[in-house]
């Protein structure tokens, strides 16, 4: 999924005024984005069906887990002022907000939803739609990238999705080089 958000964030570099150090940021902290499922019972978490709307409602919490874990830990490490601090915060706070003001955990919507987080959306959502889970079966690359740009400007930011779709063959490498099978 990190590579996938590099991609994006890449094709975005020029029209947003990316810089190499942002790309390399988002990258290194794309893995940290769901670190508060582990506060999230397994019985929820690993759950091979449809939540009910209590489970939904604890997992939708793992954004406000993963908040305060990553603020513990750059207060700990005395790393708050650091380049990526404020990246990882927001990649790992704001990773479910719907371009719409759907999503959770503030209803942001647009340009509110930091850039970062945007980015980490769409590949998430690739990432998810495309692997295998307790749940579901994988989708196929062309259905994930169907889905997106179905919902792209409701659930996604229309540039993310774009940017994903003009990547579709480098997501394709991706998906190939690190296969769990």
């Amino acid at each position: 999924m990190s590579r996938y958000s590099r991609h994006i964030a890449r094709y975005l570099a020029i029209s947003h005024y990316l810089d190499d150090e942002f790309i390399e940021d988002l990258f290194l902290c794309a893995p940290l984005h769901d670190i508060g499922k582990i506060a999230i019972p397994d019985k929820i978490l690993l759950k091979p069906g449809r939540l009910t709307n209590a489970e939904f409602s604890e997992m939708k919490k793992h954004t406000t887990y993963g908040k305060n874990i990553i603020e513990k830990a750059l207060a700990n490490l005395q790393i708050e002022g650091k380049s990526f601090s404020q990246i990882l915060y927001n990649i790992v706070f704001y990773h479910h907000e719907n371009w719409d003001g759907s999503g959770y955990p503030g209803q942001l919507a647009g340009k509110n939803i930091p850039l970062e987080a945007r980015i980490i959306r769409v590949a998430d959502v690739y990432d998810a739609l495309t692997s295998e889970r307790p749940y579901k079966k994988a989708w196929s690359r062309s259905e994930a990238l169907e889905y997106l740009q179905a919902e792209s400007g409701a659930l996604f930011d229309p540039q993310c999705v774009e940017a994903a779709v003009a990547c579709a063959d480098l997501f394709k490498t991706i998906k190939t080089e690190f296969s769990d099978k």
